[in-house]
């Protein structure tokens, strides 16, 4: 066996060996996600058992590291940033944006969600650029994507962000009141929410596809990469296009390996 070989199949295992402590300091992998969107996972509210991408893979970057998890359904993207930076996560599932990456270090997307408007079924706006006008209300969740991508973007008209989403109920209440004409999200949850509230519709395009990335907090430049060699593996294999597909998800898709861009 050459030297070279040799040299390789000793830093194959060296890698394998340092994947629990570089992924799960306490001994178990620990990964927080947006716990109210369904294009991430689905919370049952009885049992507590989360389904859906997010749990499917945790739980293979889990058992490739050889250690056990736990999936921690967060409040909000802040929320979700929190736990990273004060360590009580090791992973936390959000989309990329330049400010978040000023707090945490992001990996290569997993998955791409497009972002769209929720209006009322009789309004004049079919596509997104028809929100872009003087006098137009859109809201969106302070912080989040939308929000972001809409208040750098938005030529005509802007964005009243707010601290969180309106029930669905409230929501279709606000819209076809008047009180707001557009509301920004990602298409996943809009669809969701316009299926069982027919006075409200889905806007036909998107304004934006975000890229849903792992985090991880500042400095751990080890476990960013072990998640990033993990994460192309697992794409490369389909392993989250059939997740989607178990989950019965229409408004999301997988990303693709880094080599393959």
């Amino acid at each position: 066996m050459s030297r070279a070989l040799l040299l390789l199949l000793a830093g194959v295992c060296s890698f394998a060996q340092s994947l629990p402590s570089t992924l799960a300091p306490t001994g178990t992998l620990r990964a927080a996600f947006l716990g109210d969107n369904p294009a991430l996972g689905r919370v049952d509210a009885k049992t507590g058992a989360v389904t859906g991408p997010v749990a499917d893979i945790v739980k293979e970057i889990a058992r490739r590291a050889g250690v056990p998890y736990e999936l921690i359904a967060a409040s909000g993207g802040r929320d979700v940033m929190n736990r990273v930076k004060a360590g009580t996560a090791d992973l936390g599932f959000l989309a990329y944006n330049a400010g978040r990456a000023m707090e945490v270090d992001f990996s290569a997307p997993w998955l791409m969600m497009p972002n769209t408007y929720l209006v009322p079924a009789n309004s004049p706006i079919q596509k997104v650029a028809d929100a872009d006008r003087a006098g137009v209300h859109i809201q969106a969740v302070k912080g989040d994507t939308q929000d972001v991508f809409l208040s750098a973007n938005l030529k005509n008209t802007k964005v009243d962000a707010v601290a969180d989403m309106a029930a669905p109920d409230e929501l279709e209440a606000q819209l076809t009141g008047g009180k707001i004409d557009a509301f920004g999200l990602n298409r996943q949850r809009a669809v969701e929410i316009a299926a069982t509230h027919p006075r409200l519709r889905v806007v036909s395009d998107n304004f934006f596809l975000a890229g849903q990335a792992i985090a991880v907090s500042k400095g751990k430049a080890a476990r960013l990469d072990a998640v990033n060699k993990m994460l192309d593996e697992i794409l490369a294999a389909d392993f989250v296009k059939a997740s989607i597909e178990r989950a019965g998800l229409k408004g999301v898709e997988s990303a693709k390996p880094r080599q393959s861009k």
